[in-house]
């Protein structure tokens, strides 16, 4: 039987649409901690979740998303079931320092791209080969430390006590102030660490103030910042307090209280965009998310906000990946990670130019100060 030109042509067709790959969505895997002692920082993040889109340059996006409870163990268990079971393109997640870096040893043995939402510079330190694979979004503990001694130095101290968290965060940031304080000229008279979830610090800050210095640095993160905060408020500490930037959410206001008044930290500039010049490259972006979170969640989430930046960095990496391979692939992967390490997005926190040597990619663009006043945040001028 004699085919005709048009029945082949169809058949050729057909065997060549067979011969490709299967089309598949892009896969991002999220985990943050929704519950625990971390939920403050975690709960914005999983809200974010509803304000991204159904597509990234074209392509449909499965957002998984997965609650690793601020422990260690789970957040490690839930990368693992994202890469094997879920095969996700990306992670995302998580929310603390500790959980990150136990999650960076599964993204780099899988070869899948991270972009975690904690802070310390550890997480994407060059000089560790698994931090190929790894990307982050909130401000390295170094840019913002540095803006602290700055601030004392301004305000004339010369002596200063610290106390924070008994874990990668606090140890992170003990480390860079210590470096800041000493370019700063300022001596570090007392130090005291505590647990997320220790339910007083009596002990600890009886020892910082007996030490009497000018003011005291609280390396914390989400509610459990307050603790040592208002215990040094209950005791009568006269000097001034400083927070990190990982307090910086409406929960801490709420804990914290009246005891708050007069605490100064560096935050991304998010947070008080409106404070900001017209000038500023954020204000416009942090208005569009900001906008779009307070009119679904009645608040302002600087924690959520590290989510949308990391969204915004795939939706500029993605299209650039799609180009190489297709989702779902190990090549997908490949150039999606090598897409990010070359991005140049404006943020909400920053604007993030990232290289080889740096995964974060943020200056001093990424930093303002602030000071709390009536449980509410003002930009320092």
């Amino acid at each position: 039987m004699k085919l005709s030109r048009t029945t082949t042509a169809l058949g050729a067709a057909i065997a060549f649409a067979l011969a490709l790959p299967a089309q598949a969505d892009i896969t991002v895997g999220i985990t943050v901690s929704a519950t625990g002692p971390a939920a403050s920082l975690g709960i914005p993040q999983k809200n974010t979740l509803e304000l991204l889109p159904a597509t990234i340059g074209g392509e449909k996006v499965k957002w998984v998303l997965l609650d690793d409870a601020s422990d260690t163990t789970k957040a490690v268990t839930n990368a693992k079931k994202l890469v094997t079971e879920d095969k996700v393109d990306v992670i995302i997640g998580s929310s603390t320092t500790p959980n990150s870096l136990a999650m960076r040893e599964v993204a780099a043995d899988s070869a899948t791209p991270m972009i975690s939402l904690a802070a310390s510079a550890q997480i994407i330190n060059p000089a560790d080969p698994k931090t190929r694979w790894i990307f982050k979004t909130p401000q390295n503990d170094a840019l913002m430390a540095d803006a602290i001694a700055v601030s004392m130095k301004a305000n004339g101290i010369k002596t200063m006590g610290y106390i924070g968290f008994a874990d990668a965060y606090g140890d992170g940031w003990l480390g860079e102030i210590r470096r800041s304080a000493q370019t700063a000229g300022i001596k570090i008279v007392a130090e005291e660490k505590y647990n997320r979830n220790d339910p007083s610090v009596t002990g600890q800050v009886l020892k910082l103030i007996a030490a009497n210095p000018e003011a005291i640095l609280i390396g914390a993160a989400g509610t459990p910042g307050a603790t040592p905060q208002k215990e040094l408020v209950a005791r009568g500490y006269k000097g001034k307090i400083y927070q990190t930037h990982g307090v910086g959410n409406p929960d801490f206001l709420r804990v914290v209280g009246k005891d708050g008044n007069g605490t100064l930290l560096p935050i991304g500039p998010m947070l008080v965009y409106e404070q900001l010049p017209d000038s500023n490259a954020v204000k416009k972006v942090a208005a569009d998310y900001v906008g779009k979170y307070e009119k679904k969640f009645g608040v302002r989430a600087t924690f959520g906000g590290h989510l949308w930046d990391a969204y915004l960095l795939l939706a500029q990496a993605i299209p650039e990946a799609l180009k190489k391979a297709r989702p779902g692939t190990p090549q997908f992967r490949a150039a999606l990670r090598d897409a990010l390490e070359s991005s140049n997005v404006v943020g909400v926190h920053g604007v993030f130019v990232m290289n080889a040597n740096d995964h974060n990619g943020f200056d001093n663009r990424a930093r303002v100060m602030i000071r709390i006043e009536d449980g509410k945040w003002v930009l320092q001028k």
